[in-house]
């Protein structure tokens, strides 16, 4: 004869976690809707807009992409709002909106504002995608090495020193060298430098993590600076004339339409961005690695109780981050400009900070959120010359716009690891 069991008085007394109502995602969705709107209803703009889907260096002719302008705003801002009302209900019901949908609402709002901005001109998509990309590259891989310090437990404000300092050591060693193979090693090793005094004051002397990181930053912009007017502005022939990355084509792949030479025509920096994303994401969740990386991020303590090294695992994984971060910065100079200047990074360190909290610490989140702040950083350049209505102050401000909706906003519920930025001492 069987019998039941009744439940005990402790299972059934087990409370009920409910998430949080946030409504910070469906406001920002709704607001960026009603003001896209504005493009369709309040400033009108008639006639057609050309996409240029080719250029001279694609090897199958696309048609351009020409569409009516009021129509296909209208058209875009229809579906914002269908996306905002999802959003509201995703909200409302306790759940997180999907990933894809803020990237379709993301998409289709550029589209229209592209739409709307080219009217009775000519968009050059390829020359849009590749400029995109190009300024995303040290993005990426100044957030990959925040997402990596961040869940190790250590707050990384020193992006940007990282990235000045490696500009500057890859100027420097490809020079000397005639290499740029050497440049980029001499570039991890600037990042690594950096990351080893920040890993110092933070882990061994428990100084403020993001105090020791600003200092790192005003520190390095002064010492590049200096180094800079002293010694590489009178010598910029010998000691600031690097050779650059040359562009490798993919066979096949770079003859795809449209994105094949966005994609598929770049350096080996380029290159190296596309192996490390899904390598990063795959190893922080499924590796041994990734396992004791988080365990210091989240809780030291019972990390420490099952055998992790706390400390040592923070510093040596601190290490990687600067290396990473370092990468990013030599492209700045093997990459894009061919030589150092003082404060050529201009800030993007901190930009980089901000796709690590907008992508929620996230490998691959953070990287597409590089590829946001890229996108709208060269649509500011492209804007211009398009002969947009919109201001050229406002246009400046566009992509630190976009920066604070995208963390303020679109981020929604977001939680750090919480013992980042916690130093550990072991009791």
């Amino acid at each position: 004869m069987s019998t039941v069991t009744a439940p005990s008085p402790a299972a059934s007394a087990a409370p009920i976690v409910v998430p949080p109502l946030s409504l910070k995602a469906p406001l920002t969705f709704t607001v960026v809707a009603l003001l896209t709107s504005l493009l369709a209803f309040v400033w009108p703009r008639q006639g057609e807009s050309t996409f240029r889907l080719s250029d001279r260096t694609s090897s199958v002719a696309v048609p351009d992409l020409v569409i009516p302008t009021g129509t296909t705003v209208l058209v875009c801002v229809v579906v914002m709002l269908v996306i905002a009302a999802a959003s509201w209900w995703f909200a409302l019901s306790r759940r997180r909106a999907p990933l894809w949908i803020v990237i379709v609402f993301g998409l289709v709002g550029v589209f229209a504002f592209l739409t709307w901005s080219a009217a009775g001109g000519m968009v050059p998509t390829t020359g849009l995608l590749f400029g995109a990309i190009s300024l995303s590259v040290p993005l990426i891989f100044g957030a990959l090495g925040g997402v990596i310090g961040e869940r190790v437990g250590v707050v990384n404000v020193a992006i940007e020193a990282q990235f000045l300092l490696a500009a500057f050591t890859s100027a420097l060693v490809a020079t000397v060298t005639g290499s740029y193979v050497a440049g980029l090693l001499g570039a991890v090793v600037g990042g690594v430098l950096v990351a080893a005094v920040l890993a110092v004051f933070a882990i061994k002397y428990v100084v403020e993590q993001v105090i020791i990181g600003v200092v790192l930053n005003v520190l390095v912009t002064g010492l590049t600076s200096f180094l800079h007017g002293a010694i590489m502005a009178p010598n910029s022939a010998t000691l600031n004339a690097p050779p650059r990355f040359p562009r490798w084509a993919i066979p096949g792949l770079s003859e795809i339409p449209v994105v094949g030479p966005v994609l598929f025509n770049q350096t080996l920096i380029v290159y190296i961005a596309y192996v490390l994303v899904p390598v990063i994401t795959w190893a922080l969740y499924r590796s041994k690695w990734g396992l004791r990386l988080r365990a210091c991020g989240e809780h030291p303590k019972a990390a420490d109780t099952v055998g992790i090294k706390v400390n040592p695992t923070r510093f040596w994984n601190l290490l990687l981050a600067g290396a990473i971060a370092g990468i990013g910065g030599a492209y700045f100079t093997l990459g894009a400009v061919g030589a150092f200047d003082k404060e050529m990074t201009g800030g993007l360190g901190f930009i980089a900070l901000g796709a690590v909290i907008f992508g929620g610490w996230d490998p691959l989140r953070a990287t597409l959120a590089a590829l946001l702040f890229g996108f709208t950083t060269n649509l500011q350049n492209l804007l211009g010359n398009l002969g947009s209505p919109i201001p050229s102050e406002f246009m400046s401000m566009l992509p630190y716009i976009v920066t604070v909706l995208a963390v303020v906003g679109f981020a929604g519920r977001s939680r750090p690891p919480a013992a980042s930025g916690v130093a550990y001492v072991k009791q």
